[in-house]
């Protein structure tokens, strides 16, 4: 720990200790009603992890979701992939299976990407694979019902932007080899997408909420994302809104998204924006390099590197949304499968340290980072340091913890602690280290909080 750090990393403990003592005074008092939107959004920051799906009929091409700009594919010539799109071998019982056996608490499908193709049964177009393959059904109508019937919450994603439509005008910044003719309503456009939004909330019963992508292809447009949030919080009291568009969060939105980075890093070059201070944060990431299925790309990130990107963004407050890209027969590529199985492992013997928690009061350290779960009855609030580095034999953490209780997590034996200058040094042992992530979890006490008077 820098020695700049002890006063701020010290306030934050205090106040730490001081909202876990406020908690314990409030669970002596009758528990105010909470609000649906409230609640869903802490059911979003306890869920820590979720699975991502792109699955199109781009995957028929097996380069990614954005082949039709990439390649420059005419309108014309893409509607040639429907009529070959016939994923026989997709079973939403498997996908739900293997995502509550990976850890995952949700599941973001997209059901319509910047190609136009609604990969659901909608009745505004017939550019959907209900009407246009020789499939004929709804595979989001099929995971929605597996996700209800394993308590799994599905999200749905939706692209504003639309390389099809023949109202998306003025172009955006994409999109300029479709083949469409210069002209348009922009009008017609926004009723069309926002009448695709009441399909989504409608038909396919409690949904988690709606991740949004494409507004910045055309920032200045009027999107009337307020008419949009509205319809959503309207018909699904409980849903949330978020949308990629790399800015400041807008009015309505109920968490805020970083694609392929962690909240206040920038490595993608567009997450400019700052985390926001009251929202629910989210890091959406690949596996390998590709969203939608990629033939080419076995690039897949090793399981050390995937569980230090759930306990990155867990140690900023953030949950992880993991991508998978579908097959066009229907099915997970193999390497997408076996990741998400040993992450589930890893969760089964380490998830206390993830789950339910929040981002510590320790910011985030050359050894790695911590979450924090607040005290709970029996329960002294708990800080968990994730030892990231496989070389660190010891960590510095502020001396405010002298008093506390530091012990590998699952072990009996505390750690060997040390004040030093810098701050309290606890040392670890070679038994106490774990694959991955070395946990330590530290019992911080609390003050008594002082008697909270009967009410008459």
């Amino acid at each position: 720990m820098s020695k700049r750090q002890p006063l701020v990393v010290g306030l934050a403990l205090a106040a730490f200790a001081a909202a876990a003592a406020a908690q314990t005074a409030r669970a002596q008092q009758a528990a105010p009603a909470e609000s649906p939107n409230a609640a869903a959004r802490r059911w979003f920051e306890d869920a820590k992890f979720g699975m991502f799906v792109h699955w199109g009929v781009y995957s028929l091409l097996g380069k990614g979701e954005w082949v039709m700009n990439n390649d420059k594919i005419p309108i014309a010539e893409y509607r040639k992939l429907p009529p070959q799109f016939n994923p026989t071998r997709f079973d939403a019982e498997e996908w739900v299976k293997l995502a509550r056996s990976a850890g995952v608490r949700y599941i973001t499908i997209t059901t319509k990407h910047h190609d136009g193709f609604c990969m659901y049964d909608s009745k505004l177009t017939d550019y959907d694979v209900v009407d246009a393959s020789p499939y004929g059904e709804d595979p989001v109508k099929a995971l929605a019902d597996a996700c209800h019937k394993h308590g799994v919450k599905l999200f749905f994603y939706y692209s504003l932007l639309d390389w099809h439509h023949p109202d998306y005008f003025p172009l955006g910044r994409t999109g300029h080899h479709s083949g469409r003719e210069a002209k348009g309503d922009w009008a017609k456009y926004v009723a069309y997408y926002q009448g695709q939004v009441r399909e989504l909330c409608t038909n396919y019963g409690e949904i988690g909420g709606l991740w949004f992508d494409g507004w910045w292809d055309a920032p200045d447009a009027a999107w009337d994302l307020e008419g949009t949030y509205k319809i959503i919080h309207d018909l699904q009291p409980g849903a949330l809104a978020g949308n990629n568009h790399h800015v400041a969060p807008f009015p309505g939105e109920d968490f805020q998204m970083f694609e392929q980075d962690l909240p206040g890093e920038n490595s993608a070059g567009f997450n400019k924006a700052e985390a926001a201070d009251k929202l629910p944060l989210e890091t959406c990431l690949t596996m390998n390099g590709s969203w939608g299925y990629n033939a080419n790309d076995h690039a897949y990130k090793s399981t050390e590197a995937l569980v230090h990107a759930l306990v990155g963004a867990a140690g900023r407050g953030a949950n992880l949304l993991l991508n998978v890209g579908p097959k066009p027969d229907g099915t997970i590529p193999a390497e997408a499968a076996e990741r998400l199985l040993d992450l589930g492992r890893w969760l089964e013997a380490n998830g206390k340290a993830v789950y339910g928690t929040r981002k510590g009061p320790i910011p985030p350290q050359p050894w790695g980072v911590t979450t924090a779960r607040p005290a709970a009855e029996g329960h002294s609030p708990t800080i968990y340091l994730h030892v990231l580095k496989a070389d660190v034999k010891e960590v510095v953490i502020p001396e405010a913890l002298t008093t506390s209780v530091a012990l590998p997590l699952g072990g009996k034996t505390p750690l060997k602690k040390e004040i030093t200058p810098d701050g309290l040094k606890l040392t670890i042992p070679d038994d106490a280290r774990a694959p991955y992530d070395t946990i330590i979890a530290v019992d911080v006490p609390v003050p008594t909080p002082d008697p909270v008077p009967l009410r008459r």
